[in-house]
């Protein structure tokens, strides 16, 4: 718990451009996130809405992280579930 405090306030005092996260109803485990597509892409314009779902284990064990907001992209399936290593098997506690 404590780790993803830090994370979150990392967040509010620095957030990342065109994102945001945060808990659901103050649920420190369950986040949602906002990405706004860049300018730049196919996605321009679009506000893509995502789910965090923490577990007990973190920062030893990835989030869970899945496209609320329909998508097409190769990496992600149509249930919004994201295919991407870092995610998996490639995970490692110093990612944030």
């Amino acid at each position: 718990m404590r780790r993803l405090k830090k994370e979150l306030e990392e967040i509010r005092n620095d957030p990342p451009s065109n994102c945001s996260a945060g808990p659901i109803n103050d649920d420190i485990y369950n986040w949602e996130a906002t990405i706004i597509g860049p300018s730049d892409s196919p996605y321009s314009g679009g506000i893509f809405r995502l789910k965090l779902q923490f577990c007990d284990d973190f920062p030893f064990k990835p989030p869970k992280v899945k496209f609320v907001t329909k998508i097409l992209h190769p990496n992600i399936d149509c249930y919004g579930n994201i295919c991407l290593d870092i995610l998996n098997k490639n995970w490692s506690p110093v990612l944030n």
